[in-house]
């Protein structure tokens, strides 16, 4: 049996029809609209079977487990960092891998635009490919939390504005994905990057990425900065800074459980490091999260 929703930790927000209609009527949303959105972490038995397809462009990004998408009678594994995209009215069912379920951050869009970018991503050559890697998953994640994080906020037209300008920029970023091609390796500094991401919960020295990325230390350690603006120390707990931030949304984890997932074994140490990043403490910041989250009179 398949669930729409209800997972612990979820996020989701759909607007109301008429809301719908009225946007649609105005010029800008009227081109590029996201009616729903969310995060699913682990949804185990997630999934829907929808035989006329969907209304809107269905936008689903994988970032942990494992999904399956089944379309013109073909079915399409999706792994992390790749990405599923639906155009409206295609017949379509997908599912959560049983045994490793997906983390996933979704939406759905309609309009002008949206159609004229998803054929792109998809038939970029007159053969139909709903699912893709995406080249900068972290960007593709950051956008779909912005389109979710502004329709949390209200259903005004400047927060429809916001949600729809997120998600231009995912869709055309996934549209030229599409016309590069396979996406590039080789770069070292995007290499360590990746490592570290994967990495939150160990320390790894300067030493050890410009290893990993065939460099010395010191043309490593300039490279890496002039990449990513910052030092290696500093990019790294921006990583699990962001992560941590996740965690405490999403979650019920105390703070010393997220501390340790995102590689901190002192919680006192990771809260100063926390505060030190985004002017609160992790407590605070969950509460006040929840806080913005809550439907006010």
């Amino acid at each position: 049996m398949l669930i729409r929703d209800g997972f612990p930790g979820q996020r989701l927000r759909v607007l109301p029809r008429p809301r719908v209609a009225e946007a649609l009527s105005t010029p800008i949303t009227g081109r590029m609209l996201v009616t729903d959105a969310g995060h699913f972490p682990h949804a185990a038995a997630h999934g829907r079977d929808r035989p006329r397809g969907a209304e809107e462009v269905v936008v689903i990004l994988c970032t942990g487990g494992a999904g399956h998408l089944e379309v013109r009678g073909e079915e399409h594994p999706v792994a992390p960092g790749e990405v599923a995209v639906i155009p409206r009215g295609e017949p379509h069912r997908y599912r959560a891998d049983p045994r490793d379920p997906w983390t996933i951050w979704w939406m759905h869009v309609t309009g002008a635009d949206a159609d004229d970018l998803v054929t792109a991503i998809t038939q970029p050559s007159n053969d139909f490919s709903p699912v893709m890697q995406v080249h900068d998953p972290y960007a593709a994640k950051a956008a779909l939390e912005h389109a979710l994080v502004s329709l949390e906020r209200d259903e005004t037209l400047a927060s429809l504005f916001a949600a729809s300008g997120a998600a231009w920029g995912l869709l055309a970023q996934l549209a030229a994905d599409r016309a590069r091609g396979a996406k590039e390796t080789g770069d070292p500094i995007l290499a360590a990057q990746d490592y570290l991401r994967e990495h939150l919960e160990t320390t790894t020295s300067v030493a050890e990425l410009a290893t990993i990325a065939g460099l010395s230390v010191s043309h490593f350690s300039a490279r890496f900065r002039l990449a990513s603006g910052m030092g290696v120390v500093e990019y790294h707990k921006r990583l699990r800074s962001a992560r941590a931030r996740e965690l405490l949304i999403t979650t019920e984890a105390t703070v010393a459980d997220i501390a340790r997932a995102v590689g901190y074994d002192d919680p006192f140490y990771f809260s100063r490091q926390f505060r030190a990043i985004n002017g609160t403490s992790p407590s605070s910041y969950r509460l006040s999260f929840r806080d913005r989250s809550q439907p006010h009179d």
